[in-house]
């Protein structure tokens, strides 16, 4: 009898130590194991060209979207608001970039006016069609224009890409997820 107590003990002390070792779960897609992103060369909102290499040590949040997006774009960057707010002092070490996949009416200046509107620390990034193409590709993103008057809408993939300090693409966070879900998942990063 005692021998069988002590091995259901030791079975339970042994399940909490691999447990205790065990990386912890994002709540987004882990995509660690995928070969998704990468570096891109583009122009800020401040019209200096950057590429992802330039926010290495920074866990970059990058979602692409457009100004006129009536619904998916200012929400996911009001998520991501909060989610600095949450973070408090670890926000420094988080960047958010917004790719911008309407060239044609995104413009510098209107970056500039956009996308800070929702945290002074955000950073809307351009370029031309076949650099914006080649950021979406990359990370296997889609974008598409529909419709052929002024007022047409974009279509786009509604995720956020998470990448941690070293470059590395690690969590695909859905559109609808919450800031919650960011919040968790760059706590994580930020933590490694």
């Amino acid at each position: 009898m005692k021998n069988r107590i002590f091995a259901t003990i030791a079975a339970l002390l042994c399940a909490l130590t691999l447990l205790a070792c065990s990386k912890p779960q994002f709540q987004g897609s882990d995509l660690s194991q995928t070969k998704i992103g990468g570096e891109f060369e583009l122009v800020d909102h401040h019209g200096k060209t950057v590429r992802l290499a330039d926010y290495a040590g920074k866990v970059v949040v990058i979602f692409f979207g457009y100004t006129s997006c009536p619904d998916v774009c200012p929400t996911t960057l009001a998520e991501l608001r909060t989610t600095m707010a949450e973070l408090k002092e670890k926000a420094k070490d988080v960047q958010v970039l917004f790719i911008s996949v309407d060239p044609e009416r995104d413009t510098q200046s209107l970056l500039s006016q956009y996308v800070p509107a929702f945290h002074p620390s955000f950073i809307g990034l351009s370029g031309s069609k076949a650099q914006i193409d080649a950021a979406v590709k990359s990370y296997r993103a889609i974008y598409q224009k529909q419709g052929k008057d002024k007022n047409y809408t974009v279509d786009h993939t509604a995720g956020s890409y998470l990448i941690d300090r070293s470059g590395q693409t690690r969590v695909l966070v859905n559109y609808g997820a919450g800031a919650a879900t960011f919040t968790h998942d760059i706590q994580l990063l930020l933590a490694e």
